[in-house]
Order: C-alpha cells, then structure tokens, then sequence
C-alpha cells in the first residue's frame, strides 16, 4: 500500500460506533456520526461528539454491546 492509498476497511473491521440518537424521546439511533478501528480513538471521538451535540444522546458501541452513554452518569 502506498502512502496515499486509502487502505480498504469496511465497517465490519470498524468494530466502534459512535451514534447520535433522535431526539424527543424516540429509542432509536438516528444516524452513526462515527467509526473507529481502536477502543483509544473512539472514546476521544466520543467525547468530541459530546461537545458538538451536548443535549443529545451520544452512544459508543460494539456490536454487542454499549460501552459507553451520554445518558448515563459516569461513575463515582
């Protein structure tokens, strides 16, 4: 691969997702503002989206499981 090729990563090898969900109560993803190859870069693109959209519902996932919420008040 050369430096200025684009290297072939499908979602499926983007294993994080960082998703925006609609607002007024309705439970479910609106769109997926974000994929990450590593857990590092999509918890920091996790808290830049928290920045850009700080009313909304941001989720970080797996495709099992969330590993991270707005929502949800971190830990003490």
């Amino acid at each position: 691969m050369s430096r200025t090729s684009v290297p072939n990563n499908t979602p499926e090898e983007l294993p994080y997702r960082i998703e925006l969900w609609h607002d007024g109560g309705r439970e479910e993803v609106e769109r997926v503002l974000a994929r990450a190859l590593s857990a590092q870069l999509a918890h920091a693109i996790f808290q830049a989206a928290k920045g850009e959209h700080p009313h909304r519902r941001i989720t970080l996932s797996t495709s099992d499981e969330i590993l991270a919420d707005s929502a949800t008040p971190p830990p003490d």
